[in-house]
């Protein structure tokens, strides 16, 4: 999809929302990229947002007969497609559940019976580490529930979320590879995390952790997360050495394996920032692994757009030099201080994963609660808009994917008798949002690059 140039600015924004979903599709990204078939049997499996269609993808691509192929994904409710030799099964997201356990074990016995001429192919996208719930011995699947509950609340970053969570389960962490070995193992990403680290992606099911049991418990007590019994004990075990740790980079398990990486949020950024240069708007990348809580970067990056509307460009260049502004520029074209901080109109595209640390007793997710702290923090500004959105379709656990602002977001907010202080405060950005009429609904996008936010800045 090519956006046309603004007149309304939020359907552009949406229309360049599809074009950062299109990145990531599957079906695109797999065509041509198969390894060659090997002399036994091909398994496929994977978990995520994205396997049931990833899993289609390779049927779609794979270069002999399909009696070849056999295999299980495991995606969330409501994101399955249909396929003809991968079996799809459906599990909770983003607290697992009974289903995504059953499904987990399953996996573990299908890669176990794997022999050195064998093929197994994961396909690993954003969602993965909830979906595969394999509990370690001794802990229960209820104990794990805890736990996530509380990690997804304690505004920890994905990274230290996923070190907890690796260290409770029977698969993550490598522990999928380890199963399998000696058969080769091929994985497929698509990645939803900041710095696009494999070991991170769906907590690493197939690749050498580095993280240990003494971080996963250090987490734990930094957020002030006092876990169930079956989890502190299986931890205290594994620091202490009576609990194998996880498979480390040089294990022999991974000797022959490989890694493609399919899609990130970079390119899902690149995409976007060359349909806006077609329409004579200037794109500002501020990067692909921002994070922070979502309500401090939402008033950053309105300050760097409201110093764009004037045209103060030394601010701005001092607002990204300085750090002011949160961002992680990768290398390369998408360094915003090796570009020319540009004029109206221009567009502020970001990428990454923020966090909400919960306080109120409100609905939303994390792109909800940053448009809406950006919203006040921009005020009335005229000729500014945004877009904040989870390119899976679901910001948290609603149905949208995130939502717009406009110069009168906050005058139809007062008119409606929205408090947009006191809803922020209360963690209810969602409400706030569907209000208006202003929620980003795709449904399931089958696909996950995580956060992709932008911002319009015309001509006033």
């Amino acid at each position: 999809m090519t956006p046309v140039a603004p007149g309304d600015p939020s359907p552009y924004l949406r229309s360049l929302f599809l074009t950062a979903i299109a990145a990531a599709t599957p079906a695109r990204l797999l065509a041509g990229r198969l390894p060659e078939p090997p002399s036994g049997r091909v398994l496929i499996v994977g978990a995520g947002k994205a396997a049931a269609a990833m899993a289609a993808a390779v049927e779609a691509e794979w270069p002999s007969p399909l009696d070849r192929l056999s295999g299980l994904v495991v995606t969330r409710y409501g994101h399955s497609v249909p396929t003809r030799r991968i079996d799809v099964v459906e599990a909770a997201h983003p607290v697992p559940d009974t289903a995504g356990r059953a499904a987990a074990g399953r996996i573990l016995e299908l890669a176990g019976s794997l022999d050195r001429d064998d093929l197994l192919i994961c396909l690993i996208s954003g969602g993965g580490s909830a979906l595969l719930a394999a509990p370690a011995p001794g802990v229960t699947l209820e104990d794990k529930q805890t736990v996530n509950r509380a990690l997804l609340r304690s505004g920890a970053p994905i990274d230290r979320i996923n070190s907890v969570r690796k260290h409770l389960s029977a698969i993550k962490g490598g522990r999928l590879a380890e199963a399998a070995h000696p058969a080769r193992v091929v994985t497929y990403l698509i990645s939803d995390v900041p710095g696009d680290d494999p070991s991170v992606i769906a907590s690493g099911p197939t690749v050498p952790d580095p993280t240990t049991f003494v971080e996963a418990l250090h987490t734990l007590e930094e957020y002030g997360i006092d876990p169930p019994t079956s989890v502190g004990m299986h931890l205290l075990a594994g620091t202490e050495g009576r609990i194998a740790e996880t498979p480390k980079p040089g294990d022999p398990a991974f000797a022959d394996d490989e890694l493609v990486m399919l899609a990130t949020a970079r390119d899902a950024l690149a995409a976007t920032a060359t349909v806006a240069r077609r329409v004579g708007i200037t794109p500002l990348v501020l990067g692909d692994a921002i994070e922070g809580e979502a309500r401090d970067v939402g008033t950053a990056h309105a300050r760097l757009a409201l110093a764009l509307a004037r045209s103060d460009r030394p601010s701005a260049l001092a607002m990204l030099r300085a750090g002011l502004v949160s961002y992680a520029a990768p290398a390369g074209d998408l360094d915003p201080l090796a570009q020319t901080v540009p004029k109206a109109p221009c567009i502020v595209l970001s990428g990454g994963e923020t966090t909400v640390t919960v306080r109120g007793a409100g609905r939303g997710g994390r792109n909800t609660e940053y448009a809406l702290s950006l919203a006040l923090s921009l005020g009335a500004r005229p000729g500014i808009s945004a877009i904040a959105a989870d390119t899976d379709g679901i910001d948290g656990i609603e149905h949208n994917a995130g939502a717009v602002v406009t110069p009168d977001t906050l005058a139809r907010a007062a008119t409606a008798g929205l408090d947009a202080t006191a809803l922020l405060a209360d963690n209810d950005a969602y409400t706030f949002f569907e209000a208006l009429d202003d929620l980003v609904v795709t449904g399931p996008t089958r696909t996950n690059i995580n956060d992709y936010r932008a911002i319009l800045i015309q001509r006033a």
